[in-house]
């Protein structure tokens, strides 16, 4: 008799679990869906990090990504455009992560943390804000312009991946 009330019971279990669903939904609704043809604007990054040239390289990175992914294309200026972001470049860090076996070291890391919002044309209030991370290990190297050279191109690439994750994070609305 026990036998059967389990059963019973663990077929009752089941059939709500189907009849509930997995709990699954699509987040991104159309109202957060960049569409190509808007404009997009990126005024002057604020800069509170120590690198004199990492802002203007993530702004040339979301315009990249954001025509590149989205077919957004760059305004000439505030007004004519129908999507507006404002950021903060908060942190940029190189740490080593590599050692020779002579102790020189065989590579770094450069991470970089920024603070965006976009704005629609006309409204005060951003519809998606937030802190985006990301790091790019390059090599060291004896010679300071390939050095430097190594470092901007995973700058670069950094900056990419942030402004993928940004138009990914304003599309999925977190």
């Amino acid at each position: 008799m026990a036998l059967i009330t389990r059963l019973r019971f663990s077929l009752f279990l089941l059939s709500i679990a189907v009849l509930a669903g997995c709990g699954y939904h699509l987040t991104n609704s159309p109202a957060h869906r960049l569409t190509a043809g808007q404009q997009i604007w990126v005024p002057f990054i604020g800069n509170e990090s120590i690198s004199p040239t990492a802002q203007t390289v993530l702004r040339r990175g979301l315009y990249a990504e954001s025509h590149a992914l989205r077919g957004l294309t760059p305004s000439g200026n505030e007004s004519a455009a129908d999507l507006i972001v404002k950021g903060r470049l908060l942190s940029y860090t190189n740490t080593v992560t590599s050692y020779s076996a002579i102790d020189q070291v065989r590579s770094y890391r450069l991470a970089i943390s920024v603070e965006l919002e976009i704005y629609r044309k006309g409204e005060v209030t951003p519809y998606w804000k937030g802190v985006l991370n990301a790091a790019k290990e390059y090599p060291a190297n004896i010679d300071l312009a390939l050095q430097r050279s190594a470092e901007e191109s995973a700058l670069d690439a950094a900056s990419r991946v942030i402004s993928q994750k940004f138009i990914s994070a304003i599309e999925q609305s977190y």
